[in-house]
């Protein structure tokens, strides 16, 4: 997609604080939620949603889960029931107008549920670190007449960041977001997947539910504020938005969710929901422990995103990283662990060699002076028998 020279924010601003007094059906498109979640939310959150997706059906109990883009809170409310008394919610947003929406219920919904966890944190979503009610309570102290106030604040905005993150590093299970990472000005993109990927734990995961088009949008479609307001002419190419998780760092990426018939249509173009799943988990280096994985099929070969290729039935070996990545979701189940018979504590493991030929002999699993025999007594259709 084009950059387009002059992005519409304030027409996002404007046509979404209004959107939260009164509702606009044009913000969104259909989707099914768990009609028991909502019967908790009072009415005006449920009317003002706007979204095309569901990303709440990937968070579970005990998590604590972010939403990008939270509006009038209704997709935090109803992670606030799934992840239980465990858990906490926190949603992100910059429209005051939404965000007032929101918090407006926080008593009655801890009321309801008996247990409050969420929150709601006024910030953009491309700079998670910088919470902008501290930011503004601060401001307050930098003269306005101050000829260095320009730098002044910039020096608060990085002290802010730094000392105290509106969400700090490594803390969330799992990133979500209903239909607004594609408002947000193309500039600022790379930086939000990075804000994503920094906030999530190692394993944490992001399932993104957005509009995406099958065809590049031109640019003077782009430069139309209700267009790009309407989560339209911002919408990433179907195939560039899984992109944006891969140079962020993400692996395990897919199409969850992918909307067969488009929302709308504009000049030949289709919009679309999809609902993108993807995993932090790949930093760290790589050790050799002697381990390998058998890929169980049904293809012939799969190759994942650093071009390792698994053979069907072959023993490929891989550090203890892609061993520990390969055994957890999403690849779980598609691949047969084979540990060596004697481990090699992680401390004491030598650097893996990515160069290696990838077979993995069952000699250096086994251990290359194993010379066992064991015979077994019973029949191979033995009824009590669980080998075959």
């Amino acid at each position: 997609m084009t950059t387009a020279k002059v992005v519409p924010d304030s027409a996002v601003a404007d046509r979404y604080a209004a959107a939260a007094e009164q509702r606009e059906a044009a913000l969104c498109c259909p989707v099914d939620y768990n009609t028991e979640l909502l019967e908790k939310i009072p009415d005006e959150i449920v009317e003002k949603d706007y979204g095309c997706g569901n990303p709440t059906a990937y968070v579970r109990e005990g998590d604590v889960v972010v939403d990008l883009g939270s509006g009038g809170g209704k997709l935090c409310y109803i992670t606030s029931q799934v992840v239980g008394e465990r858990g906490r919610v926190i949603g992100v947003d910059c429209n005051q107008t939404m965000l007032a929406l929101a918090r407006k219920y926080r008593g009655e919904m801890a009321e309801k549920l008996g247990y409050g966890n969420v929150e709601f944190r006024y910030g953009r979503i491309q700079d998670l670190a910088l919470d902008l009610d501290a930011f503004h309570l601060r401001l307050n102290d930098i003269p306005a007449a101050d000829p260095s106030r320009g730098v002044e604040v910039l020096n608060l905005m990085r002290t802010l960041r730094d000392s105290s993150p509106m969400i700090e590093d490594d803390t969330v299970d799992c990133v979500i977001s209903n239909c607004v990472l594609n408002l947000v000005n193309p500039d600022d993109r790379k930086q939000m997947f990075r804000e994503i990927y920094r906030v999530l734990k190692d394993g944490g995961r992001a399932a993104i539910s957005d509009i995406v088009s099958d065809e590049d949008v031109p640019l003077e479609m782009q430069q139309d504020g209700h267009l790009w307001s309407g989560c339209l002419s911002g919408a990433w190419r179907e195939d560039r938005l899984v992109e944006e998780f891969a140079d962020a760092g993400f692996h395990g990426i897919e199409i969850s969710k992918y909307r067969e018939e488009p929302w709308q249509v504009i000049d030949g173009i289709e919009f679309r929901s999809v609902t993108v799943l993807a995993y932090k988990g790949k930093d760290g280096p790589c050790r050799e422990r002697n381990q390998a994985v058998v890929y169980k099929g049904p293809f012939e070969q799969v190759k994942d995103d650093d071009g390792h290729i698994y053979r069907r039935g072959q023993r490929v070996a891989v550090c203890a990283k892609t061993f520990q990545l390969l055994m957890r979701e999403p690849y779980a189940g598609m691949f047969v662990p084979v540990e060596p018979l004697e481990a090699i504590p992680l401390d004491e493991a030598a650097e893996f060699d990515c160069h290696r030929s990838r077979f993995r002999s069952p000699r250096e699993t086994k251990g290359l002076e194993y010379d066992a025999t064991v015979v077994s007594d019973r029949g191979v259709c033995d009824a009590n028998s669980d080998c075959c």
